[in-house]
């Protein structure tokens, strides 16, 4: 065959977010392969194993680690998409950069460029300053809560299953020496965005409890040529919240593929809360990170504000919003 005529081999690198695994990521998987893209999973150094592993590991650890994967894929493929969720979303971006990525998309989905949503607490700056104090970031615990990140109430009860089992698809807590990481990483991920020179997709909730669309506009509004999609059904876990399906159908038709791939689900009547319990967790995602907020849920609307659980290791205290013109990458099918 002609090579001008020979279809491009296509390969994706997702990123899991942080205590997360890649059912952070949902059907993204599934559906790109479908769509003819090979894809292939990171495990970040710390996870897969247990919380405590989290507490020596730097960005230097993450980023050498996705990095070295996205050059092996760059040897075996033409087109090389890098996508990431939530700690992933910020690792994308900075790889991204660093290897002045030009060889396929980048898809950062609900980037925490800033730790500044509806349900983190007045006191979170104080971290700052425990950072410093001999031992406590080493001890102290930042608590998976309710909601989880997930305004589905369903997908809740699966995720709280999920828990209660033992499943492990998710850290229920990280230290906060991780979380010092995560604002290190955040702080690179904000210089030097403008030298930034592929189609980039970023997708954010407008209810992210976690991080607010400040981080979208952000990053909109200093990548040049960003799109970026705001949601209006979810929080935080976008991939396996109530808009999962549209994220997906985005994603395809962002890098050029048929977006009608995606099998679109009509959204179930909710089971009471024994049956969920009984129906447990499907297996289909966890949470992403451990700053999903405590709450209250509510059917549809946006659970309170509650402090979120800090304790010591010890036990102690479909509408679219497109920004710029770039509307897909064709060019990469």
């Amino acid at each position: 065959m002609n090579d001008l005529l020979r279809p491009r081999r296509t390969g994706a690198l997702l990123i899991h977010g942080l205590g997360g695994t890649e059912f952070d990521m949902g059907g993204l998987h599934k559906v790109l392969a479908r769509a003819g893209v090979e894809t292939h999973g990171v495990t970040l150094p710390g996870h897969a194993g247990q919380p405590e592993d989290l507490l020596d590991v730097r960005v230097e650890d993450w980023m050498d680690v996705v990095t070295r994967r996205y050059r092996e894929l760059c040897t075996r493929y033409e087109v090389v998409h890098v996508i990431g969720m939530c700690l992933g979303a910020l690792l994308a971006v900075e790889l991204c950069k660093r290897e002045s990525h030009t060889r396929g998309a980048l898809v950062a989905l609900s980037a925490p460029v800033f730790l500044d949503g509806w349900s983190t607490p007045w006191y979170r700056g104080l971290r700052y300053l425990l950072y410093y104090v001999p031992g406590v970031p080493r001890r102290i615990r930042v608590q998976e809560e309710d909601p989880y990140g997930v305004k589905s109430e369903l997908v809740r009860a699966f995720i709280k299953a999920g828990f209660a089992r033992g499943d492990g698809f998710h850290y229920q807590w990280v230290p906060l020496a991780c979380v010092r990481q995560v604002d290190r990483l955040r702080g690179m991920v904000q210089q030097g965005l403008w030298q930034l020179d592929c189609p980039t997709l970023i997708m954010h909730a407008e209810e992210d409890e976690l991080t607010s669309p400040r981080s979208a506009r952000f990053l909109g509004s200093r990548i040049p040529g960003a799109t970026v999609v705001m949601l209006q059904d979810s929080y935080h876990m976008i991939c396996v919240d109530h808009e999962r399906d549209r994220v997906m159908r985005d994603v395809l038709a962002f890098l050029g593929k048929d977006p009608e791939l995606v099998r679109v689900r009509k959204r179930p009547a909710m089971a009471s809360a024994p049956d969920q319990a009984a129906a447990g967790w499907s297996g289909s995602s966890g949470p992403c990170g451990s700053f999903s907020a405590s709450g209250r849920g509510g059917t549809g609307g946006k659970p309170s504000p509650i402090r979120r659980r800090w304790q010591s290791g010890l036990g102690e205290p479909s509408g679219i919003q497109m920004s710029n013109s770039r509307q897909g990458v064709g060019r990469f099918s």
